[in-house]
């Protein structure tokens, strides 16, 4: 592997020079106050339990190595997909240098773009804080479809912001990397439509756009091109994310069996979201953004214990060049949250079809995984919603 200084020579020239409305899903309507204080305070426990879990890895060798080969990793990935892009020649703009995307148009970029100099640390870029996970196991939504496709390039030619989104995937018990598990995402499209899926004002059971599979390497990572998502009514920015152990890949490119032992959501920072929004096709959904803190399901993120969103880059000085995303996951792999997997759909040889024993019932409850407390105890509003409920 190259050593860490060529990478920074490289990125130091390309940093220093230089459709129909969509409404609430069926299931995801918010719960009244008090049980969703109560869902929120668990799963901001299971978030403590993580971080503290991935905390213990931090200083063990192997964990130094691992991080280390992540840095370099990413790193040579940003370049390819610059080079892939045509965007060598280009500057390149990370979230430090876009405090305020108001100001976008009227800033020069080639001035914006973070230096980059021979000293300094592709940590500071490319690292991933053992904070920054997904939420954890979160309400799964009513448009889960099984057996997906295994595949890294979802996008099917949907327009919006091109995202490439790289997981790496870490054992919170052993602090090793997790291979061979299943990595299966899925999102809306930037207008709010899901493929997949028969209800309706969506794209129906015979689409496949934005879903895909990926299995974890020997250092637990997975990569997918797909794109920003858009946004429905009464949801923050997400993307879907659900991981299967023991599955096996079939010659047909699907998977059969195993176990799901996480699911969860992927939410983006704000100011992101706010810009990606006001770029086409996005700005055409007329429906409100529903903004990170005015999501039910979101509410916990301000959480202190953990960092709720990913790390991510602009590819170049403009939003429709790209984004490259990335977040390091705590994973139990001994978890078990099949109960709150339910899905909607399955594709199997002839196509998608509707899986009658779908319970809608269960969409919007995530699974009880706090781990550590002994008891659902009472909470009051304020403690996670803020002293204004």
């Amino acid at each position: 592997m190259a050593p860490l200084s060529s990478f920074v020579a490289a990125l130091a020239i390309v940093y220093g020079f230089c459709g129909p409305l969509a409404a609430a899903h069926p299931g995801e309507a918010p719960h009244n106050v008090k049980e969703m204080a109560n869902k929120m305070k668990r799963m901001s426990d299971m978030a403590e339990y993580q971080k503290s879990q991935l905390a213990k890895c931090a200083d063990s060798p192997h964990m130094r190595e691992l991080n280390e080969r992540a840095i370099e990793r990413r790193a040579a990935l940003a370049l390819q997909l610059r080079k892939e892009r045509d965007l060598e020649n280009t500057p390149m703009l990370d979230k430090r240098a876009l405090a305020d995307f108001k100001t976008w148009g009227k800033v020069n970029h080639n001035k914006t773009g973070s230096a980059l100099s021979q000293s300094s640390k592709l940590s500071d870029l490319f690292g991933a804080n053992a904070s920054c996970i997904f939420t954890p196991d979160n309400a799964n939504g009513p448009y889960y479809v099984k057996g997906e496709q295994i595949r890294s390039d979802v996008r099917e030619k949907q327009p919006g912001v091109p995202m490439h989104l790289e997981m790496q995937f870490i054992d919170i018990k052993t602090c090793k990397p997790v291979p061979e598990v299943l990595v299966d995402i899925w999102s809306c499209n930037a207008t709010g439509i899901y493929s997949g899926v028969s209800a309706s004002g969506q794209g129906g059971l015979n689409t496949y756009f934005l879903r895909g599979v990926q299995k974890t390497d020997k250092d637990g990572v997975v990569n997918f091109d797909t794109i920003f998502p858009g946004h429905y009514g009464g949801r923050a920015t997400h993307e879907h994310i659900v991981t299967h152990i023991g599955s096996k890949v079939e010659a047909n490119g699907s998977y059969t069996g195993g176990t799901i032992n996480h699911l969860s959501q992927l939410f983006f920072e704000q100011t992101l979201v706010s810009a990606v929004e006001a770029t086409a096709p996005y700005n055409t959904n007329k429906i409100k953004l529903t903004l990170n803190d005015a999501d039910g399901y979101t509410g916990y993120a301000a959480s202190k214990a953990y960092d709720p969103f990913p790390n991510w880059l602009m590819l170049g000085n403009k939003l429709e060049q790209g984004l490259f995303v990335w977040a390091l996951v705590g994973l139990d792999t001994t978890a078990n949250v099949e109960k709150w997997a339910t899905n909607t759909a399955y594709v199997d040889a002839t196509g998608g079809h509707n899986n009658p024993k779908f319970d809608m019932g269960i969409v919007a409850t995530p699974p009880n995984t706090h781990g550590k407390r002994e008891e659902d105890e009472e909470v009051e509003e304020y403690e996670v919603l803020g002293a204004e409920v």
